[in-house]
């Protein structure tokens, strides 16, 4: 469409000059004593010459007046391209670890941005990887003071609060943020975390319960953490001497949290100690299907402490139908055989448990069981030593290891003892080999990651329930009917 519009300019220009050309005529011109005499073309060129340099003259004055302003804004536009690439640089320093680059990239931007929401938080960040705490508080403190950045304030600060232990200034901080975005993932952890330390489970629970309203949580992570306090709770009303609502606490929390033995544990001592030991053997049964682990065949003898050493066995073996396959079936029938002397069984099921071993071995507890069938079976000392020494050197047995930090400890809590995650263990083989890993990728500056800190130990076994042998097996059961 402009080609045609052109295309008519141009036709039109045409068309005047050549009529003029035919038309020459003739111009006089009579002014202050002056007189002129020329045709219409020339009067028309001299027309346009003098409109063209007025036109450029006008240009040249407007441009010498927007010069100063263009100065400006160029210079500006230099300074925020070098601050934008100095707060880039910090960022990358954060996330390689290094804060010392980071602090003197952040410096920098301050310097050419100003206090940007991005150059306080590079700031923040990097003071507090750098350890000085005064100043990453005065720069999170200073986004408290913008609403579009306050919630980012309020982590940061959230964060240190944690970090400090100060666990009243950081529960206010994370009613703050809640008013913000109660939907936060990262603040509903923190608020969890809080209840816990504190070990108020009622607390715990409301949090979740408003997770779950607002799907802050995936379904799945909401439905264990909620098992974790409802066994947490059922402890509590175990100490009051409620056994009754305790017991039933448990079995919600067995439901919820189907993977963690403790649970189920806990939920069978409350049955034996109501008297229920029918339902307390279905319950362990239940949870053998999903976590077989020792405390659970332990307590299974615990039902009746009066049964046979062939009755012992018998009932593992019962206990063992219920998850055949798992190498803590075999475990334990093989300790229940040897306690009967069943040496045959004992040796068929140890064999079973060290073809399904891991590559790394035998575990140290299936070395041990090994030179105490040689021993005891036919007093074949050379391969118990043998047994014993490659026990030294075996893998570790299963413990609960904390997905977040790799500590691993004998007895379930709800709180990893090393680096205070909430509901971060899981039965498994500790995986000491990769820890020295995990230390400085925890390390690494990640911003804004929430801190591990330390922890008050709130898990403990109830005292007015039996508690389970240090090692070896219980008697089998022969329950009431």
């Amino acid at each position: 469409m402009r080609w045609i519009v052109g295309l008519l300019v141009v036709a039109a220009v045409v068309a005047g000059a050549a009529f003029v050309a035919d038309h020459p005529g003739h111009v006089e011109i009579v002014w202050q004593g002056w007189q002129v005499d020329t045709s219409v073309a020339v009067l028309v060129g001299a027309v346009v010459l003098v409109v063209l340099i007025a036109s450029l003259l006008v240009l040249l004055g407007a441009a010498l007046c927007r010069m100063p302003r263009n100065l400006r804004r160029r210079r500006a536009e230099r300074r925020r391209r070098a601050g934008d690439a100095a707060l880039t640089k910090g960022v990358v320093a954060l996330a390689a670890g290094q804060p010392a680059e980071a602090q003197l990239a952040a410096r920098r931007a301050t310097a050419l941005l100003g206090d940007t929401p991005m150059v306080l938080l590079v700031a923040a960040e990097a003071a507090a990887q750098q350890g000085d705490i005064a100043a990453a508080r005065a720069s999170y403190t200073a986004l408290l003071d913008r609403p579009q950045t306050e919630f980012l304030g309020l982590r940061g600060l959230i964060g240190q609060a944690l970090r400090a232990g100060n666990d009243d200034a950081a529960l206010h901080l994370a009613e703050r943020a809640r008013k913000l975005r109660p939907d936060a993932r990262w603040l509903v952890d923190a608020r969890l975390l809080l209840a816990a330390r504190t070990a108020d489970w009622a607390a715990a629970r409301d949090t979740l319960a408003d997770a779950v309203r607002c799907r802050a949580l995936p379904a799945e992570r909401a439905r264990h953490h909620r098992g974790i306090v409802l066994l947490e709770l059922s402890r509590d009303a175990e100490r009051r001497g409620d056994l009754s609502q305790a017991a039933r606490l448990a079995a919600s929390a067995q439901v919820q949290a189907p993977d963690i033995a403790a649970a189920a544990v806990h939920h069978a001592r409350l049955l034996i100690a109501l008297g229920r030991k029918r339902a307390a053997a279905r319950t362990i049964e239940s949870a053998w299907r999903t976590a077989p682990h020792p405390d659970l065949a332990r307590l299974y003898l615990d039902i009746d402490p009066d049964a046979t050493l062939l009755a012992r066995a018998a009932a593992v073996q019962r206990l063992a139908a219920q998850n055949p396959e798992a190498s803590e079936s075999h475990l334990a029938i093989a300790e229940a055989a040897l306690l009967a002397q069943l040496w045959g069984e004992a040796r068929r099921h140890l064999a079973l448990a060290i073809a399904a071993a891991p590559p790394s071995g035998p575990s140290r507890r299936l070395c041990r069981l090994m030179a105490r069938l040689e021993e005891s079976e036919s007093g074949d000392m050379p391969a118990a030593r043998d047994w014993l020494d490659r026990a030294i050197g075996a893998s570790s047995d299963p413990a609960y290891v904390c997905r977040q930090c790799g500590g691993d400890t004998p007895e379930w809590r709800a709180l990893c003892r090393e680096c205070g995650g909430f509901d971060t263990l899981v039965w498994e083989r500790p995986r000491s080999a990769d820890r020295a890993l995990i230390a400085p990728l925890g390390s690494a500056g990640a911003p804004l990651m929430l801190p591990a800190p330390e922890v008050r130990d709130t898990a403990g076994r109830p005292p007015s329930l039996p508690r389970a042998p240090a090692s070896g097996l219980a008697p089998p059961p022969q329950w009431d009917k």
